[in-house]
């Protein structure tokens, strides 16, 4: 059995979760979330609890199984506590502002990059340099996040860029270390 599937995922109060033709429904206090649950897996909603169970021992069903219920956890998480990914901008100059609804980076480049903030992600600037992700979606949050990150990833010699809160960059010597 997956350890990871035949676990029950709990429903917290204030949650309601349905299942209608093969998609997930989750409504709570932060939204509603769908997530499409493959054909071949089965699930059991009860009243505090849902469960997951694959109809066979093959290995593409255990792998699903694991799979559905991350997914149906991830759903119900988002819409009653949300997720949030917090990215850090290391750098001289390099800053971050809300401007309506688009994020401004100041990146060292010659042209501030303008970045439309998503529907369904909410962008907070907590400082000048920590940009705050949030949403219900626990991959949106994630593919948002790696967006921002990608107009300016940490570098290995100075560790300059925009890098996940806690992440480590490993520094490289420069030229004359060699000698």
């Amino acid at each position: 059995m997956s350890r990871i599937g035949r676990l029950p995922v709990p429903v917290p109060k204030g949650v309601k979760v349905r299942l209608e033709d093969g998609v997930f429904v989750a409504q709570g206090p932060k939204g509603e979330h769908t997530e499409r649950i493959h054909p071949e897996m089965q699930v059991e909603i009860g009243e505090t609890e849902v469960r997951v169970v694959r109809p066979s021992e093959a290995k593409r069903h255990k792998a699903l199984h694991g799979l559905s219920r991350t997914l149906i956890a991830n759903s119900i998480k988002g819409v009653s506590e949300g997720f949030v990914q917090k990215l850090e901008i290391r750098g001289v100059g390099y800053k971050a502002e809300l401007k309506g609804k688009s994020l401004v980076l100041a990146l060292g480049y010659s042209h501030p990059i303008d970045f439309p903030v998503p529907t369904g992600i909410d962008i907070q600037v907590e400082t000048p340099t920590m940009i705050a992700v949030r949403g219900i979606s626990k991959q949106r949050v994630g593919q948002v996040a790696a967006d921002i990150r990608n107009f300016r990833p940490p570098e290995p010699y100075k560790g300059k860029g925009i890098r996940y809160e806690g992440e480590t960059v490993r520094q490289k010597a420069g030229k004359t270390a060699g000698k």
